[in-house]
């Protein structure tokens, strides 16, 4: 074999490796998001089953606030959206959009958080503590589980952010940016079912 025939069957050997391994990396993220279904999976049938266990203390009537539950799904779902928006960026090489969306959408997601604290504060402080009763505490573990994940994904999205602005689109940062908005887009779905199943049905079943 020639020098040039071992260069050449030298780097196919490199890109198929590298190829490889992102398979194992993609297959690692979804082994991960298969884990969370069922964590939230276990959470949504806990509060369905404790829902109605008030043992004497607030119902979700009286602690659901419609304005807040609904300006926090604004917040999430528009932050999907510009998301969205960098991932089309990255695919288009624009590296500034791509940084600029994500800012947006951590932004968006800080707002989300901080309307939940908010939410959490306001129930607690009417006597509405996770010790109440079985249905708080089946609210709490899966709302703020929830949100703890929105948390760990805007760090996520922060680090991503900064990748880019540091080294550009390439290969690494434009899979990054993909993976991270798979993620983020998991979280909305949740809060999808977390919105109609926990919320609207909250305040409208009896």
């Amino acid at each position: 074999m020639s020098v040039a025939q071992e260069h050449i069957h030298g780097h196919g050997d490199i890109e198929a490796h590298h190829e490889e391994h992102q398979k194992i990396k993609m297959f690692g993220f979804w082994l991960f998001v298969s884990t969370d279904m069922i964590l939230f999976a276990c959470l949504f049938a806990t509060y369905l089953v404790l829902r109605n266990h008030t043992d004497g203390g607030p119902t979700p009537q009286q602690i659901f606030d419609v304005p807040g539950f609904t300006e926090e799904t604004f917040l999430l779902l528009t932050s999907s959206f510009t998301g969205g928006l960098a991932t089309l960026a990255s695919r288009n090489g624009k590296k500034n959009q791509v940084v600029g969306w994500l800012i947006v959408t951590i932004l968006l997601g800080l707002g989300f958080v901080g309307l939940e604290l908010k939410e959490f504060l306001a129930d607690i402080h009417m006597g509405a503590t996770a010790q109440r009763s079985g249905f708080l505490s089946a609210f709490y573990t899966l709302v703020a589980t929830h949100g703890c994940h929105v948390s760990m994904g805007i760090l996520w999205l922060s680090a991503t952010a900064y990748q880019v602005y540091k080294r550009g689109i390439n290969a690494v940062t434009a899979r990054k940016i993909f993976i991270v908005n798979l993620y983020w887009h998991f979280l909305d779905v949740v809060w999808v079912l977390i919105f109609t199943v926990v919320y609207l049905s909250g305040v409208t079943l009896p």
